[in-house]
């Protein structure tokens, strides 16, 4: 095959598969697999998930900060909701804290997702990433794990206004329970 081309075959579906009311499992690693996700870092990153996924109109019903990746389901609440742009506005925001603060660690280039179709279960999709720390050995049970949580918003429509408040976050909640 002398003098042809190869292109990488692109791995994400088209932009639209990631708009709207879809729900997509998202995985970002550190480079190099270095440690970086601690009890002074994640809350800095739990913030900048909260702010990217307001601006794109999204929720997060599971998040899981690993000592060296994140998991995050990110949900779109509305048509017009963006979770793609959301998971890539939170990265760009804490890949700039990261060469500020910890200049020798940034993240790896680009993500894995997976759009959860609609005859997957949601809620075993999101025990798989609230139990990654048992399954990794950190903790017994999920909830112990500080760096799980959620970040979920309520829509509150009015003929004016519309603006997003947050619910809760799991970490403060250790007696939520994720069920079917």
């Amino acid at each position: 095959m002398s003098g042809a081309s190869i292109r990488e075959k692109p791995h994400r579906l088209g932009r639209n598969a990631y708009i709207g009311r879809v729900n997509v499992a998202f995985t970002a690693c550190i480079a190099d697999r270095q440690i970086l996700f601690d009890q002074d870092v994640v809350p800095v990153f739990v913030g900048m998930l909260r702010e990217a996924l307001a601006k794109f109109g999204c929720s997060a019903p599971v998040y899981c900060f690993m000592p060296d990746h994140m998991h995050v389901i990110v949900q779109g609440g509305a048509e017009h909701c963006d979770t793609r742009a959301a998971m890539a506005a939170f990265k760009q925001k804490s890949g700039f804290w990261l060469s500020r603060r910890r200049p020798d660690r940034a993240w790896q280039k680009d993500f894995w997702d997976h759009v959860i179709r609609c005859d997957e279960d949601l809620a075993a999709q999101v025990r798989y990433v609230a139990e990654n720390p048992v399954r990794k050995g950190l903790v017994r049970c999920w909830s112990d794990y500080p760096h799980t949580g959620r970040l979920a918003m309520i829509l509150v429509r009015s003929s004016w206004m519309r603006r997003c408040r947050e619910l809760g976050d799991l970490a403060q909640a250790k007696d939520l329970r994720l069920r079917d």
